[in-house]
Order: C-alpha cells, then sequence, then structure tokens
C-alpha cells in the first residue's frame, strides 16, 4: 500500500489543475510533459469505447449485451470491424501472447474490488486461467493473487473476510492505527483460514509477491516459498504499512520487509504479456473507467493512475474502508469490469 504517501502528492497536483495551472499550457494529443512531482502525465485524445451490460454477480448466470459503439454511434458486435468483417484483434490473447500473468495493484481494503474480479475469472474465465503462468501482486492485491492461483474455490469465504475486517476496523475511533488494535494478527487469522495446508508448493515459482526491504529500500518480488509460515511472512510483509499496521517489520529470512506497494504497487512481470488488475481508473486492463476533461495521468509506485476526484477517494477508502453498501458495490464492479475485459479478449465462456 502507497496510499499515505501519494494521497498529498495527488491532492496538491489537483488543486493546481483546479486552479488552472496546467490549463494554461498547451497539451498537443500524444505530447509527453513532466509535471511538479517526478511523474510523467499524458494526455490521451477520446476514443471509441465498448459498452457493455452485466447482470448482478449474485445472479446464476450473467446477461451480456455484447455490443459496441463505433464512432458514428451504430452498434457492431465485438470482434467484427464496421464493415462485418472479423479482423481477428480481439484473438489477441490467444493466438499471440500464450504466456499470460495476472497482476493485482496494492489498494488496500479496496482488495474487495480484486476480489471482484477474481469471482469473474472463476466463473467465466476459465479458458484464460488455464493459460496463465504466473500471479503477481502487491499488498491486498499479492493475498487476491494467492487465493486466485491456490484455492479459487474459496473466493466467497475470502470476500466475508474482507467484509467482516472492514466492518472490524470502521467500529474503532481512529480505525487501524487505534491504541491496542492489533491489524496484523487478525490479517494473519484470515489468511490461515483461508490458504490450504500445500499452498507453499502450488505457488511455487508461479506466484510473484511485492515485498520492500525496510533497510535498504529495494523492492524484491519473492516467488520461492520452502514452507506455508513463509508464504504467509511474504504475504503478511507486502501488506504491511509501518505505522498503520504495527511498528515491528514482518522478518522474514534474517530480514524486515514491509509494504510492496511502497516500491511497486503493481508488478509487470519479464515474460509473457501481463494482465493489470486495478480498483484505480488509470492506463490498466481492468479498472473503472473515470471520466474528465482531460485524461491527466501520474505514475505512483510504477502504476499508471488517472488523476480525478474519483481515484483520490479511493485513495482514502484503501486506508479506511467505506460502508458495507459501497464494499459490496467494489466487488459487483470488480467482477464487470472483469467480464468486459473477458469479453473484449474473446475469453468470456
Amino acid at each position: 500500500m502507497w496510499t499515505a504517501k501519494s494521497l498529498c502528492s495527488a491532492q496538491i497536483l489537483l488543486l493546481r489543475l483546479k486552479e488552472g495551472q496546467l490549463y494554461s499550457c498547451t497539451f498537443p494529443k500524444t505530447h509527453h510533459f513532466w509535471i511538479g512531482i517526478p511523474n510523467s502525465c499524458t494526455v490521451r485524445p477520446p476514443r471509441t469505447r465498448v459498452k457493455f451490460q452485466v447482470s448482478k454477480v449474485n445472479d446464476k448466470q450473467s446477461v451480456v449485451d455484447r455490443s459496441a459503439a463505433s464512432a458514428e454511434g451504430t452498434k457492431i458486435p465485438v470482434g467484427k470491424s464496421s464493415s462485418g468483417v472479423h479482423d481477428g484483434s480481439h484473438h489477441s490473447l490467444e493466438a499471440q501472447m500464450k504466456h499470460i500473468n495476472l497482476s493485482f495493484a496494492a489498494c488496500g481494503f479496496l482488495g474487495i474490488y480484486h476480489l471482484g474480479a477474481a469471482a469473474a475469472f472463476y466463473r467465466h474465465g476459465k479458458k484464460l486461467l488455464t493459460d496463465v503462468k504466473a500471479f503477481a501482486g502487491a499488498s491486498a492485491g499479492s493475498l487476491t493473487a494467492a487465493v486466485l492461483l491456490a484455492v479459487p474455490e474459496n473466493i466467497e469465504q475470502c470476500k466475508h473476510f474482507a467484509y467482516g475486517f472492514a466492518e472490524e476496523v470502521r467500529k474503532l475511533n481512529f480505525g487501524a492505527v487505534t491504541p491496542g488494535y492489533d491489524f496484523m494478527k487478525t490479517l494473519r487469522e484470515g489468511i490461515e483460514s483461508i490458504l490450504p495446508a500445500n499452498v507453499h508448493e502450488i505457488a511455487e515459482n508461479r506466484l510473484y509477491v511485492s515485498v520492500t526491504n525496510s533497510k535498504s529500500g529495494e523492492n524484491r518480488l519473492v516467488s520461492n516459498f520452502s514452507s506455508r509460515e513463509d508464504l504467509i511472512k511474504v504475504l503478511l510483509a507486502s501488506s504491511f504499512i509501518p505505522l498503520y499496521a504495527g511498528i515491528k517489520p514482518v522478518e522474514y529470512k534474517g530480514e524486515k520487509w514491509v509494504d510492496g506497494g511502497l516500491t511497486n504497487g503493481l508488478p509487470i512481470l519479464p515474460f509473457g504479456r501481463t494482465v493489470t488488475i486495478s480498483p484505480f481508473s488509470g492506463r490498466l486492463d481492468i479498472c473503472p473507467q473515470d471520466k474528465g476533461r482531460v485524461d491527466l495521468y501520474v505514475k505512483l509506485a510504477k502504476q499508471d493512475m488517472m488523476l480525478s476526484l474519483a481515484n483520490l477517494v479511493r485513495l482514502n477508502q484503501a486506508l479506511f474502508p467505506p460502508d458495507q453498501e459501497k464494499m459490496e458495490s467494489l466487488y459487483q464492479n470488480g467482477f464487470d469490469d472483469a467480464v468486459r475485459f473477458l469479453l473484449k479478449e474473446n475469453w468470456f465462456e
């Protein structure tokens, strides 16, 4: 989780945007420019958006309107050009990229969005999952990656744990930082109740967890686990925000580690195609689609995020979980956004 670190910088930049300091510049459609903080932004021209309507996740079967609106407003079937001829572009995953990875972004309590996306993969993307070679994640994203890889049938159990965890934190006077509250103990109990005894064997060289060395500040992707306890320690380390989750970092193999989201919030693996999932709107494969006057992006912990009011609200919700109704809505949004991706790439079944 890098939310506490990045919230301030994003708010300052947004204030500048509101005051007109950025609008005074001329932005060519594809021009890259530098803004006050060391992050690059781009302005993206409008593009055709694919529209889908997905039924509630609790229904027995999702009902999807597989039509897309062209620039002229006419509807064309997914996978065909406006002339009605299949262009083959939606077969890119299957035909050109057999080596697929899934990466889940750091996001704190917004990890409930990841669980919705994982549920969609498990229900409607089994063809995709058979081709996935590696699962990666940081912080809450690493927890979802581990569950989807090792025990996807426990996603429902994971969802209810997340709801209960969020409710417990909401009841505290100062949230997770309330004196005497043991954030890591609750998280460990949840992990231990969900992951199977042989999870380390399943995850070996297939699960990549982002962690940060507390002394050097260097990032590491851990993918080798000698025991179930080792894997649990790595997952806990990836979710440990200093001061927020406790005082003492997680010790693993003689060194101390903290939240992987501080240095690499969205791991991109060097082999094959990495499909990216995040509850923050940005340049990602699966994420919410925010709308604004211009598409401004900031790079935070290696994740390109849109500079929007909605994302600022999400940054706050990552640390201070929203109410139950909003948590359920986030789960549904993750499910729907993942279904849209599966349809676009012809992986939906």
